[in-house]
């Protein structure tokens, strides 16, 4: 390579390397939350679970007369190996809510409770219960509340929720936060809605977001956290380019000091 080549291609390479690193900047505007100006936030959003097919259940039902309830209170044994041999462990009955949004309730049979809140289904429930119970007392719980959170998040998998209510925020709290890599502007909410599978875009940089119907999850929600514009062009580059570049660039600086 003669003297006069380098010294052409000195130039070029810098600007090279000088707009790679450049392209892989973010702004403040990109990266921060919440950006708008208002110190208050009002919100509309009101959130109630509803149950839908396929949710878990547990119901305890108590009243002053305990063995009037016993019938309506199914246990199993779970049981766990240890050092001490095999013990078991008494656990509520689970309902499974099927296809049609029943779940089979001892005694009283086949209830409905797909698409009612937790304050409905226990209304409905107690009140089935009366005639066999004197002032009856029902508690449900589900207990497969799970969200999944995937793309550019350092922790990314699937979470369960065990108090049944979960926002966006904390959802992305569970799963490390996004990664600078992650575009904030378009994280995307999937969510099935009877029987179909909506898609929503939800711009984290803006205060819009609580009060957006997506601002709380529900069960079985997935969220997808898109790469930036630097993560996807550097999937483009040969994982050997960053390697060449420092190599070439080392010359040039050496070549440099020598021919000056």
């Amino acid at each position: 390579m003669t003297l006069a080549l380098l010294k052409r291609l000195k130039s070029p390479l810098v600007l090279l390397i000088i707009s790679i690193f450049i392209s892989g900047c973010a702004s403040r505007q990109d990266l921060v939350y919440f950006q708008t100006d208002n110190n208050e936030i009002n919100t509309t959003v009101k959130y109630e679970l509803t149950y839908k097919p396929d949710d878990l259940l547990t119901i305890a039902v108590s009243a002053l007369d305990m063995d009037a309830v016993r019938p309506f209170n199914l246990y199993v044994a779970e049981y766990r190996g240890g050092a001490n041999g095999i013990t078991s462990t008494p656990s509520l009955q689970t309902y499974l809510v099927d296809a049609d949004g029943n779940i089979d309730f001892p005694v009283i049979g086949a209830v409905s409770i797909a698409d009612l809140t937790r304050k409905e289904a226990t209304r409905l429930i107690t009140d089935k219960l009366r005639p066999y119970v004197k002032d009856p007392i029902v508690n449900i719980r589900l207990i497969n509340f799970k969200i999944s959170v995937l793309g550019e998040v350092n922790r990314p998998g699937s979470f369960n929720i065990p108090n049944e209510r979960v926002t966006l925020i904390e959802a992305l709290g569970l799963a490390g936060d996004l990664n600078i890599q992650a575009r904030r502007l378009n994280v995307l909410v999937v969510r099935e809605i009877d029987g179909k599978v909506t898609k929503t875009y939800i711009d984290l940089r803006s205060n819009a977001i609580f009060s957006s119907p997506f601002y709380y999850l529900q069960q079985n929600d997935m969220v997808y956290v898109e790469p930036n514009g630097a993560k996807i062009k550097s999937s483009r580059i040969n994982p050997y380019t960053g390697i060449t570049l420092s190599a070439i660039s080392t010359l040039i600086s050496l070549f440099a000091i020598l021919t000056r």
